[in-house]
């Protein structure tokens, strides 16, 4: 078993709000349960609706009053970067962090963390290259400017299965915006928050410019629904999303939303079936499926069907399943005990619809303890069906015969959701042309990618907005235009 280093977090029973650690309003602490042994490996403040009130009007104050949103970004960046260097010092709590809480593999772990830690260097970066202002021609004013200034108070709420980058990648945007932030991860994963909380506090960041809320539901939904937060940037269902959208909605307030998916991986004739069968399958186990770009529809030609789905079983019944910690581990354990039922429930929905179970759909009879399940495999799924259209987020890959590209492309466009895709083939033209006729954010040729410096989200009931790189940064800004009658003195 790989050494676990436990991360030293200073202040687990309190809450960081207008640059102070603070005990919440009521006594209340969050557990966190390790999905590997379903024992307690840590606990955390939990913060109630008054705390939730709290941290808005310090986020309100230190954005209304303070300096943060008046520095030019160039200052804000270096504070960005200094954060980079703390956080990057304390990579392995944070990599222990997220195989502790969410059961990721410790052989992956380095790969979920850099990102996170590099999403603020890259932040910083953009400063020298985002024009935040600029002077364009008019005609009905000698001198005109397009300038970009801060949405105001972001409330970042960040979920479980990959907590670190996904909220590096809203605090770091936020921060060189000129934005205050209020963190509230997933009550399973807060341990990275409270690590990115600490580094702020350590590299000087103006009080209430960065709080740190952990939190259930209910007070979560207090938080967006308070009117001082201006902004709401979400990682998560597609069922919380629309509950964000129309609160945000009913006071105009900006949201960012990146939701579920049932992304699909069409299959061209020149793909050898066992290269297929081992994208698909090395795919699928990724995080053991909770990944919500996951390719989790395999939309294959009908002639092909059997044998593809042959091989993949195969392929599946060859992955080691065991604890996160154990660097052979191929496929850890799901996050939690309300999501391996959830993944049981759908395996169940779909030999009652009438899927072929081909492989897997049970607990690993030589793990004890845990929350794990195989990597299973359905075979002839009719698209309109439940396991093809609703996420399920765990190890559960569905093979869907087409009859021609066109049916394909029809089959994974039928949808609700539209956040990635994939396409099998070793013709780059041939990706490329379907690619264009996909209906998602994003695409890949013969693996499940992102790059999050890059812009990442949906179409349709995926979300709205994007993350990652200048368009990511765009989402935290506001854009005016003025008129003046000469140039200013600070442009001429």
């Amino acid at each position: 078993m790989a050494e676990i280093v436990t991360p030293s977090v200073r202040h687990p029973d309190r809450l960081f709000i207008g640059g102070q650690w603070v005990e919440p309003a009521v006594p209340a602490y969050i557990e966190v349960i390790s999905p590997n042994t379903e024992e307690v490996v840590a606990r955390v403040a939990e913060a109630r609706a008054a705390d939730m009130d709290a941290a808005v009007a310090a986020a309100r104050r230190a954005f209304d009053e303070g300096p943060w949103p008046r520095m030019r970004p160039a200052e804000r960046a270096r504070y960005l970067s200094a954060m980079a260097e703390k956080l990057a010092a304390r990579s392995r709590e944070l990599e222990s962090a997220w195989t502790l809480q969410m059961g990721g593999l410790v052989t992956m772990a380095p790969f979920v963390v850099g990102p996170g830690t590099q999403a603020f260097s890259q932040a910083a970066a953009l400063a020298e290259s985002f024009e935040f202002e600029k002077r364009v021609h008019s005609d009905v004013a000698p001198c005109a400017l397009i300038v970009r200034e801060p949405v105001g108070v972001v409330a970042a709420i960040a979920p479980w299965n990959a907590p670190y980058a996904i909220m590096a990648n809203k605090v770091a945007p936020a921060l060189l915006a000129g934005c205050t932030v209020i963190m509230k991860p997933a009550p399973e994963t807060p341990l990275e928050a409270y690590i990115i909380a600490e580094c702020a506090e350590a590299v000087g960041l103006p009080p209430g410019v960065l709080n740190l809320v952990p939190a259930h539901r209910e007070a979560a939904d207090h938080l967006v629904c308070n009117p001082g937060v201006d902004k709401v940037a979400f990682t998560g269902s597609t069922a919380a999303g629309r509950r964000i959208a129309s609160v945000c909605g009913s006071r105009i307030a900006r949201c960012t939303l990146e939701l579920g998916g049932k992304s699909a991986a069409i299959l061209l004739d020149d793909m050898p079936t066992e290269e297929a069968a081992q994208i698909l399958t090395q795919t699928i186990t990724v995080m053991t499926g909770q990944v919500c770009a996951m390719l989790s529809r395999a939309i294959v030609p009908r002639k092909r069907h059997d044998e593809l789905a042959e091989a993949i079983a195969q392929a599946m019944q060859k992955v080691k399943i065991g604890y996160s910690t154990d660097p052979e581990t191929q496929m850890g354990p799901l996050a939690m005990k309300r999501q391996l039922e959830r993944v049981e429930s759908y395996i169940e929905k779909g030999k009652a619809e009438g899927a072929t179970l081909v492989t897997g759909g049970r607990r690993p009879p030589h793990l004890k303890r845990g929350y794990f399940i195989e990597p299973t495999l359905f075979a002839n799924v009719d698209n309109r069906s439940t396991i093809a259209q609703e996420e399920i987020f765990g190890p559960v890959l569905c093979l869907i015969p087409a009859e021609d590209i066109d049916d394909a492309v029809r089959l994974a466009n039928d949808t609700i959701y539209g956040l990635n895709g994939a396409v099998l083939t070793h013709d780059a033209q041939a990706a490329y042309e379907i690619a264009r006729r996909i209906r998602s954010g994003n695409f890949a040729q013969n693996s499940m990618r992102a790059d999050f410096s890059l812009p990442f989200g949906g179409f349709k009931q995926s979300g709205c907005g994007r993350e990652g790189g200048a368009e990511g940064l765009m989402g935290y800004l506001e854009t005016k235009t003025i008129l003046l009658d000469a140039v200013p003195a600070q442009l001429s």
